[in-house]
């Protein structure tokens, strides 16, 4: 078996877009996957299951999603091995005192992680922006919510992407290594 995280885009902010965690890990089972677990309440879960292709899996997670909920929700799909090079990527995390400030910037397609390019135009004093292969860490020194690169995310430029805070994706890893202990 393989394991994966599987992230969505916007879900349960606000009123709208309403994607409880427990049908979120049905709906996981439902496809095959197996040893579904959720993390917070905002689309995070680290599956197993036969699959081999992320990309693959992200479809069919948003189709089935589409399917049961009636809404398009953009997927992200990451394999084991692909989000412990996510982790290890991350230069800045060593100096950032505060992991909430420190975003990882996620999509299917690295054409849309180098297509963040033009964040580097709207940083703030202090923030900074490491683009990588396979994700970009956006550190918003003052805070997400003062940030002018943070708050283009969720613009057109966003289009295509999903952001966890490092603390998130911490935790993500941490199920990831409790989900390889349990094959075991």
């Amino acid at each position: 078996m393989n394991r994966y995280v599987v992230l969505l885009r916007g879900v349960n902010v606000g009123k709208a877009r309403r994607v409880p965690m427990a049908d979120f890990k049905a709906l996981l089972l439902g496809l095959g996957c197996t040893q579904a677990r959720t993390l917070l309440n905002s689309g995070n879960a680290v599956v197993h299951t036969r699959a081999r292709d992320a990309a693959a899996l992200a479809a069919k997670v948003e189709a089935a999603i589409d399917a049961h909920f009636g809404f398009k929700v953009p997927v992200v799909a990451k394999s084991a091995a692909e989000w412990q090079a996510i982790v290890q990527a991350n230069t800045l995390a060593p100096g950032v005192p505060d992991a909430s400030r420190l975003l990882v910037v996620l999509a299917q397609q690295a054409d849309r992680i180098s297509a963040l390019q033009p964040l580097h135009d709207l940083l703030l004093p202090g923030e900074q922006l490491l683009l990588q292969p396979q994700a970009a860490y956006l550190h918003c020194a003052g805070g997400i919510l003062q940030s002018r690169a943070g708050e283009a995310l969720l613009g057109q430029i966003g289009r295509g992407i999903t952001t966890r805070n490092w603390a998130t994706v911490l935790k993500l890893q941490a199920l990831l290594v409790d989900a390889a202990a349990r094959e075991v």
